[in-house]
Protein backbone atom coordinates (compact mmCIF):
# COMPACT_ATOMS: atom_id res chain seq x y z
CA UNK A 1 0.00 0.00 0.00
CA UNK A 2 1.40 3.60 -0.55
CA UNK A 3 2.05 5.79 2.59
CA UNK A 4 -0.25 7.86 4.33
CA UNK A 5 2.03 10.82 4.36
CA UNK A 6 3.21 9.77 0.58
CA UNK A 7 -0.94 10.15 -0.43
CA UNK A 8 -1.46 13.31 1.09
CA UNK A 9 1.87 14.82 0.03
CA UNK A 10 1.07 13.62 -3.81
CA UNK A 11 -2.52 14.77 -3.60
CA UNK A 12 -1.55 18.58 -1.95
CA UNK A 13 1.09 18.52 -5.08
CA UNK A 14 -2.41 17.96 -7.23
CA UNK A 15 -4.22 20.65 -5.48
CA UNK A 16 -4.11 23.19 -8.01
CA UNK A 17 -4.71 21.22 -11.09
CA UNK A 18 -7.67 20.22 -9.19
CA UNK A 19 -8.81 23.53 -8.30
CA UNK A 20 -8.48 24.72 -12.22
CA UNK A 21 -10.22 21.67 -13.50
CA UNK A 22 -13.32 22.38 -10.94
CA UNK A 23 -13.75 26.23 -11.85
CA UNK A 24 -13.57 25.60 -15.73
CA UNK A 25 -16.35 22.93 -14.87
CA UNK A 26 -18.00 25.88 -12.49
CA UNK A 27 -18.10 27.86 -15.24
CA UNK A 28 -19.96 26.05 -17.78
CA UNK A 29 -22.26 23.83 -15.83
CA UNK A 30 -24.47 21.75 -17.69
CA UNK A 31 -27.12 20.05 -16.75
CA UNK A 32 -28.97 16.21 -17.32
CA UNK A 33 -27.60 13.84 -19.34
CA UNK A 34 -26.27 15.66 -21.85
CA UNK A 35 -22.51 17.13 -20.65
CA UNK A 36 -20.67 17.50 -23.89
CA UNK A 37 -18.37 20.36 -22.37
CA UNK A 38 -18.18 18.73 -19.13
CA UNK A 39 -17.20 15.62 -20.80
CA UNK A 40 -14.19 17.01 -22.79
CA UNK A 41 -12.66 18.79 -19.95
CA UNK A 42 -12.51 14.82 -18.18
CA UNK A 43 -11.30 13.65 -21.18
CA UNK A 44 -8.28 16.41 -21.11
CA UNK A 45 -7.83 16.15 -17.98
CA UNK A 46 -7.15 12.36 -18.18
CA UNK A 47 -5.12 12.64 -21.22
CA UNK A 48 -1.88 11.11 -21.14
CA UNK A 49 -1.98 9.42 -18.39
CA UNK A 50 -2.33 5.55 -19.98
CA UNK A 51 -6.23 5.01 -19.02
CA UNK A 52 -8.23 2.78 -21.15
CA UNK A 53 -10.96 5.66 -21.76
CA UNK A 54 -14.39 4.87 -22.96
CA UNK A 55 -17.32 7.46 -23.53
CA UNK A 56 -21.25 5.97 -23.47
CA UNK A 57 -23.56 6.11 -25.87
CA UNK A 58 -27.40 6.92 -24.03
CA UNK A 59 -24.81 9.51 -22.04
CA UNK A 60 -21.65 11.56 -21.95
CA UNK A 61 -20.81 9.86 -19.65
CA UNK A 62 -16.39 8.67 -19.26
CA UNK A 63 -15.52 5.35 -17.98
CA UNK A 64 -11.56 5.26 -17.60
CA UNK A 65 -9.67 1.98 -16.20
CA UNK A 66 -6.22 1.93 -15.31
CA UNK A 67 -4.34 -1.22 -15.22
CA UNK A 68 -2.44 -1.96 -12.05
CA UNK A 69 1.05 -3.81 -12.40
CA UNK A 70 -0.11 -6.76 -10.91
CA UNK A 71 -3.15 -9.37 -11.19
CA UNK A 72 -5.61 -8.55 -9.04
CA UNK A 73 -9.44 -7.40 -8.63
CA UNK A 74 -11.17 -4.36 -9.77
CA UNK A 75 -12.82 -1.08 -7.44
CA UNK A 76 -14.89 1.26 -8.98
CA UNK A 77 -14.39 5.34 -7.81
CA UNK A 78 -17.71 7.34 -9.02
CA UNK A 79 -17.78 10.86 -9.28
CA UNK A 80 -21.35 12.87 -10.94
CA UNK A 81 -21.06 15.53 -13.70
CA UNK A 82 -24.02 17.67 -13.49
CA UNK A 83 -25.28 21.39 -12.58
CA UNK A 84 -28.81 22.44 -11.27
CA UNK A 85 -31.81 24.78 -12.86
CA UNK A 86 -30.64 28.01 -10.78
CA UNK A 87 -29.06 31.31 -11.07
CA UNK A 88 -25.95 31.75 -9.12
CA UNK A 89 -25.21 34.58 -6.44
CA UNK A 90 -22.16 33.60 -5.21
CA UNK A 91 -20.46 36.64 -6.45
CA UNK A 92 -17.37 34.16 -7.46
CA UNK A 93 -15.13 35.60 -9.99
CA UNK A 94 -15.06 32.09 -11.91
CA UNK A 95 -19.08 32.14 -11.41
CA UNK A 96 -21.53 30.17 -13.89
CA UNK A 97 -21.52 32.19 -17.14
CA UNK A 98 -25.57 30.96 -17.66
CA UNK A 99 -27.53 32.36 -15.75
CA UNK A 100 -29.81 29.29 -15.18
CA UNK A 101 -27.37 27.06 -14.23
CA UNK A 102 -24.90 26.51 -10.92
CA UNK A 103 -23.00 23.29 -9.58
CA UNK A 104 -24.81 24.23 -6.54
CA UNK A 105 -24.01 20.16 -4.97
CA UNK A 106 -20.46 19.95 -5.25
CA UNK A 107 -20.22 17.47 -8.58
CA UNK A 108 -17.72 19.94 -10.04
CA UNK A 109 -15.61 19.25 -7.07
CA UNK A 110 -16.39 15.53 -7.33
CA UNK A 111 -14.98 15.40 -10.53
CA UNK A 112 -12.31 17.30 -9.94
CA UNK A 113 -11.01 15.14 -6.82
CA UNK A 114 -11.70 11.75 -8.96
CA UNK A 115 -9.16 13.05 -11.99
CA UNK A 116 -6.71 13.77 -9.39
CA UNK A 117 -7.40 10.33 -7.64
CA UNK A 118 -6.79 8.98 -11.29
CA UNK A 119 -3.69 11.17 -11.91
CA UNK A 120 -2.13 10.48 -8.65
CA UNK A 121 -2.81 6.27 -9.06
CA UNK A 122 -1.43 6.45 -12.46
CA UNK A 123 1.83 7.61 -11.67
CA UNK A 124 1.82 4.66 -9.13
CA UNK A 125 0.06 1.57 -11.14
CA UNK A 126 2.88 -0.61 -10.74
CA UNK A 127 2.52 -1.18 -6.97
CA UNK A 128 -1.26 -1.58 -7.68
CA UNK A 129 -2.84 -5.12 -7.93
CA UNK A 130 -5.44 -5.34 -10.10
CA UNK A 131 -7.41 -2.01 -11.52
CA UNK A 132 -9.28 1.05 -11.18
CA UNK A 133 -12.78 1.81 -12.90
CA UNK A 134 -13.37 5.76 -12.87
CA UNK A 135 -16.83 6.45 -13.39
CA UNK A 136 -17.86 9.84 -14.20
CA UNK A 137 -21.55 10.00 -14.62
CA UNK A 138 -23.77 12.41 -15.81
CA UNK A 139 -27.35 12.97 -14.77
CA UNK A 140 -27.29 12.25 -10.73
CA UNK A 141 -30.02 15.45 -10.12
CA UNK A 142 -33.20 13.60 -11.01
CA UNK A 143 -31.76 12.05 -14.59
CA UNK A 144 -31.36 8.52 -13.31
CA UNK A 145 -27.63 8.73 -15.08
CA UNK A 146 -26.06 6.03 -12.89
CA UNK A 147 -29.03 3.60 -14.05
CA UNK A 148 -28.62 4.74 -17.50
CA UNK A 149 -24.33 4.11 -17.20
CA UNK A 150 -25.63 0.08 -15.70
CA UNK A 151 -27.88 -0.15 -18.39
CA UNK A 152 -24.97 0.68 -20.74
CA UNK A 153 -23.05 -2.31 -19.25
CA UNK A 154 -20.75 -0.24 -16.50
CA UNK A 155 -19.85 -3.71 -14.42
CA UNK A 156 -20.19 -6.20 -17.62
CA UNK A 157 -16.81 -6.58 -18.77
CA UNK A 158 -13.99 -9.05 -19.15
CA UNK A 159 -12.94 -7.57 -14.85
CA UNK A 160 -16.28 -6.22 -13.17
CA UNK A 161 -15.72 -4.22 -10.07
CA UNK A 162 -16.02 -6.12 -6.91
CA UNK A 163 -16.58 -3.09 -4.87
CA UNK A 164 -17.40 0.81 -5.27
CA UNK A 165 -17.07 4.17 -3.61
CA UNK A 166 -18.10 7.32 -3.89
CA UNK A 167 -17.49 10.93 -2.13
CA UNK A 168 -20.10 13.67 -1.73
CA UNK A 169 -19.28 17.13 -0.49
CA UNK A 170 -20.62 18.87 1.46
CA UNK A 171 -20.25 22.40 3.07
CA UNK A 172 -22.01 21.94 6.36
CA UNK A 173 -18.81 19.89 8.03
CA UNK A 174 -15.42 20.67 8.94
CA UNK A 175 -13.21 21.04 5.41
CA UNK A 176 -11.44 18.19 5.30
CA UNK A 177 -13.50 16.00 7.80
CA UNK A 178 -15.19 12.36 6.75
CA UNK A 179 -17.88 11.20 7.77
CA UNK A 180 -19.89 7.81 6.75
CA UNK A 181 -22.12 4.93 8.56
CA UNK A 182 -23.64 1.89 7.85
CA UNK A 183 -26.73 1.14 6.51
CA UNK A 184 -29.25 3.99 5.07
CA UNK A 185 -26.74 7.05 4.76
CA UNK A 186 -29.49 9.06 2.08
CA UNK A 187 -33.00 8.42 1.77
CA UNK A 188 -35.20 7.30 -1.10
CA UNK A 189 -36.89 9.94 -3.11
CA UNK A 190 -40.20 9.82 -4.46
CA UNK A 191 -42.41 12.85 -6.27
CA UNK A 192 -46.40 12.89 -6.30
CA UNK A 193 -48.85 15.61 -7.38
CA UNK A 194 -52.77 15.86 -6.30
CA UNK A 195 -55.36 17.60 -8.28
CA UNK A 196 -58.40 18.33 -6.10
CA UNK A 197 -61.71 18.99 -8.15
CA UNK A 198 -64.62 20.63 -6.72
CA UNK A 199 -67.00 22.94 -8.17
CA UNK A 200 -66.21 26.55 -9.01
CA UNK A 201 -68.70 29.75 -7.71
CA UNK A 202 -68.60 32.78 -6.38
CA UNK A 203 -66.65 33.41 -3.44
CA UNK A 204 -69.44 35.32 -1.31
CA UNK A 205 -71.84 31.60 -1.58
CA UNK A 206 -69.61 28.61 -1.23
CA UNK A 207 -72.91 27.27 -0.69
CA UNK A 208 -73.40 26.99 -3.98
CA UNK A 209 -69.78 26.06 -5.41
CA UNK A 210 -67.55 23.64 -3.67
CA UNK A 211 -64.37 24.44 -3.05
CA UNK A 212 -61.43 23.01 -3.12
CA UNK A 213 -58.91 25.10 -1.32
CA UNK A 214 -59.88 23.86 2.16
CA UNK A 215 -59.87 19.95 0.95
CA UNK A 216 -55.87 20.48 0.02
CA UNK A 217 -55.19 22.11 3.02
CA UNK A 218 -57.05 19.41 5.14
CA UNK A 219 -54.81 17.05 3.25
CA UNK A 220 -51.47 19.14 3.53
CA UNK A 221 -52.02 18.87 7.48
CA UNK A 222 -53.26 14.77 7.09
CA UNK A 223 -50.28 13.92 5.78
CA UNK A 224 -48.32 15.53 8.93
CA UNK A 225 -50.42 13.90 10.99
CA UNK A 226 -49.94 10.55 9.15
CA UNK A 227 -46.44 10.20 8.91
CA UNK A 228 -46.61 10.92 13.18
CA UNK A 229 -48.86 8.41 13.49
CA UNK A 230 -48.33 5.64 11.58
CA UNK A 231 -45.02 5.66 10.16
CA UNK A 232 -42.05 3.75 12.78
CA UNK A 233 -40.25 6.79 14.16
CA UNK A 234 -36.95 4.61 14.32
CA UNK A 235 -37.67 3.76 9.98
CA UNK A 236 -38.65 7.72 9.57
CA UNK A 237 -40.39 9.36 6.70
CA UNK A 238 -40.65 12.61 5.40
CA UNK A 239 -43.64 14.06 3.54
CA UNK A 240 -43.19 17.62 2.31
CA UNK A 241 -45.81 19.33 -0.12
CA UNK A 242 -43.94 21.87 -1.65
CA UNK A 243 -45.99 23.58 -4.24
CA UNK A 244 -49.58 24.24 -3.89
CA UNK A 245 -51.73 26.81 -6.70
CA UNK A 246 -55.32 27.14 -6.75
CA UNK A 247 -57.31 30.57 -7.78
CA UNK A 248 -56.92 33.22 -10.59
CA UNK A 249 -58.17 36.02 -8.60
CA UNK A 250 -59.55 37.13 -4.86
CA UNK A 251 -63.46 36.75 -5.49
CA UNK A 252 -63.86 33.06 -7.28
CA UNK A 253 -63.61 29.50 -6.23
CA UNK A 254 -61.48 27.47 -8.18
CA UNK A 255 -62.79 24.27 -9.48
CA UNK A 256 -59.35 23.20 -8.94
CA UNK A 257 -56.46 23.01 -6.24
CA UNK A 258 -53.11 21.33 -7.44
CA UNK A 259 -50.29 19.89 -4.69
CA UNK A 260 -46.75 18.39 -5.50
CA UNK A 261 -44.36 17.05 -3.25
CA UNK A 262 -41.79 14.63 -2.45
CA UNK A 263 -41.66 11.72 0.17
CA UNK A 264 -38.42 10.72 1.35
CA UNK A 265 -37.58 7.65 3.53
CA UNK A 266 -34.72 5.66 4.65
CA UNK A 267 -36.09 1.84 4.35
CA UNK A 268 -37.75 0.52 1.17
CA UNK A 269 -40.28 -0.96 3.61
CA UNK A 270 -41.80 2.16 4.98
CA UNK A 271 -41.15 3.65 1.23
CA UNK A 272 -43.79 1.05 0.53
CA UNK A 273 -45.68 1.60 2.91
CA UNK A 274 -45.99 5.28 2.49
CA UNK A 275 -46.51 5.22 -1.24
CA UNK A 276 -49.12 2.41 -1.00
CA UNK A 277 -51.21 4.27 2.13
CA UNK A 278 -51.19 7.84 0.18
CA UNK A 279 -53.80 7.07 -2.44
CA UNK A 280 -55.95 6.53 0.54
CA UNK A 281 -55.73 8.71 2.58
CA UNK A 282 -55.71 11.70 -0.73
CA UNK A 283 -58.68 10.23 -2.26
CA UNK A 284 -60.94 9.10 1.31
CA UNK A 285 -60.33 13.06 2.58
CA UNK A 286 -61.65 14.19 -0.52
CA UNK A 287 -64.89 12.43 -0.74
CA UNK A 288 -65.70 12.97 3.01
CA UNK A 289 -66.06 16.44 1.02
CA UNK A 290 -67.70 15.67 -2.01
CA UNK A 291 -64.78 16.48 -3.91
CA UNK A 292 -62.38 14.30 -6.18
CA UNK A 293 -59.22 13.84 -6.55
CA UNK A 294 -55.92 12.63 -8.43
CA UNK A 295 -52.99 11.20 -7.22
CA UNK A 296 -49.98 10.85 -9.71
CA UNK A 297 -47.00 9.32 -8.25
CA UNK A 298 -43.59 8.97 -9.81
CA UNK A 299 -40.49 6.73 -8.46
CA UNK A 300 -37.20 8.03 -7.73
CA UNK A 301 -34.20 7.03 -6.43
CA UNK A 302 -33.54 4.22 -3.98
CA UNK A 303 -32.38 4.22 -0.55
CA UNK A 304 -28.33 4.88 -0.66
CA UNK A 305 -27.30 2.03 1.57
CA UNK A 306 -23.51 1.45 2.64
CA UNK A 307 -22.32 -1.92 2.93
CA UNK A 308 -21.32 -2.80 6.59
CA UNK A 309 -18.43 -4.28 6.68
CA UNK A 310 -17.41 -1.59 3.98
CA UNK A 311 -18.73 1.46 5.95
CA UNK A 312 -16.32 -0.19 8.90
CA UNK A 313 -13.10 -0.64 6.39
CA UNK A 314 -13.59 2.91 5.09
CA UNK A 315 -13.88 4.53 8.18
CA UNK A 316 -10.91 3.12 9.18
CA UNK A 317 -9.20 4.01 6.12
CA UNK A 318 -10.32 7.32 6.72
CA UNK A 319 -9.28 7.76 10.27
CA UNK A 320 -5.31 6.61 9.48
CA UNK A 321 -5.90 9.25 6.32
CA UNK A 322 -7.14 12.29 8.68
CA UNK A 323 -7.22 10.94 11.98
CA UNK A 324 -9.37 9.34 14.47
CA UNK A 325 -11.24 13.19 15.38
CA UNK A 326 -11.81 14.29 11.63
CA UNK A 327 -13.26 11.05 10.25
CA UNK A 328 -16.48 9.50 12.10
CA UNK A 329 -19.49 7.44 12.14
CA UNK A 330 -22.79 10.06 11.76
CA UNK A 331 -25.91 8.85 14.39
CA UNK A 332 -28.47 9.19 11.09
CA UNK A 333 -29.15 9.23 7.78
CA UNK A 334 -29.52 12.40 5.52
CA UNK A 335 -32.83 12.40 4.01
CA UNK A 336 -31.64 13.74 0.52
CA UNK A 337 -31.24 10.99 -1.95
CA UNK A 338 -28.84 9.61 -4.68
CA UNK A 339 -28.76 7.38 -7.69
CA UNK A 340 -25.00 5.84 -6.49
CA UNK A 341 -27.90 3.95 -4.64
CA UNK A 342 -28.33 2.13 -8.24
CA UNK A 343 -24.41 1.01 -8.30
CA UNK A 344 -24.71 0.05 -4.61
CA UNK A 345 -27.61 -2.01 -4.91
CA UNK A 346 -25.27 -4.17 -7.18
CA UNK A 347 -21.81 -3.89 -5.23
CA UNK A 348 -20.59 -3.67 -1.94
CA UNK A 349 -19.07 -0.43 -1.28
CA UNK A 350 -19.83 2.56 0.35
CA UNK A 351 -20.59 6.95 0.05
CA UNK A 352 -19.50 9.14 2.54
CA UNK A 353 -19.64 12.91 2.95
CA UNK A 354 -16.51 15.17 2.87
CA UNK A 355 -17.06 18.21 4.67
CA UNK A 356 -15.78 21.33 2.69
CA UNK A 357 -17.02 24.03 4.96
CA UNK A 358 -15.91 27.38 3.30
CA UNK A 359 -13.32 29.49 5.79
CA UNK A 360 -14.23 32.28 7.15
CA UNK A 361 -18.59 31.72 6.93
CA UNK A 362 -19.93 31.42 9.65
CA UNK A 363 -22.90 29.82 8.60
CA UNK A 364 -22.72 27.84 5.03
CA UNK A 365 -25.46 28.08 2.39
CA UNK A 366 -26.22 24.63 1.90
CA UNK A 367 -25.81 22.29 -0.93
CA UNK A 368 -28.95 23.53 -3.52
CA UNK A 369 -28.14 26.79 -2.47
CA UNK A 370 -27.83 29.77 -4.73
CA UNK A 371 -25.47 31.15 -2.63
CA UNK A 372 -23.13 27.68 -1.55
CA UNK A 373 -19.54 27.74 -1.76
CA UNK A 374 -17.00 24.99 -0.82
CA UNK A 375 -13.62 25.25 0.71
CA UNK A 376 -11.35 24.11 -2.29
CA UNK A 377 -8.46 23.26 -0.33
CA UNK A 378 -10.66 20.44 0.96
CA UNK A 379 -10.11 18.41 -2.48
CA UNK A 380 -7.12 17.05 -1.90
CA UNK A 381 -8.23 15.29 1.03
CA UNK A 382 -11.14 13.87 -1.27
CA UNK A 383 -8.11 13.23 -3.77
CA UNK A 384 -6.15 11.09 -1.01
CA UNK A 385 -9.53 9.23 0.25
CA UNK A 386 -9.95 7.90 -3.18
CA UNK A 387 -6.51 6.89 -3.93
CA UNK A 388 -6.43 5.45 -0.30
CA UNK A 389 -9.50 3.70 -0.99
CA UNK A 390 -8.19 1.55 -4.23
CA UNK A 391 -5.01 1.33 -2.79
CA UNK A 392 -6.09 -0.71 0.28
CA UNK A 393 -9.07 -2.46 -0.84
CA UNK A 394 -7.25 -3.65 -4.03
CA UNK A 395 -4.11 -4.72 -1.57
CA UNK A 396 -6.44 -6.72 0.78
CA UNK A 397 -8.72 -7.85 -1.90
CA UNK A 398 -5.55 -9.80 -3.57
CA UNK A 399 -4.33 -10.94 -0.76
CA UNK A 400 -7.85 -12.13 -0.12
CA UNK A 401 -8.31 -10.70 3.43
CA UNK A 402 -11.58 -10.24 4.71
CA UNK A 403 -12.78 -5.91 4.63
CA UNK A 404 -14.08 -5.13 7.88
Amino acid sequence: MIPVDELNEAARALLPDAVSLRRRIHRRPELGLELPATQQAVVEALDGLGLEVELGTRTTSVVATLQGGRPGPTILLRGDMDALPLHEDTGLDFASQDGGKMHACGHDAHVAMLAGAARLLAARRAALPGRVLFMFQPGEEGHFGARVMLDEGLLDRAHPPAAAFAIHATPNLPAGSIACRAGAILASNDDFQVHVRGRGGHASMPHDALDPIPVACEIVQALQTYVTRRVNAFEPAVITVAYVRAGTTFNVIPETATMRGTIRTVSERTRKQVVGDLRGLVEGIARAHGAEAELELWQGYPVTANERDFAGFTLGVARGLVGEKRAYEIPNAFMGAEDFSYVLERLPGAMVFLGMWPDGVERPAPNHSNRMLIDEGAMATGIALHAAMATTWLERAAADVRIA
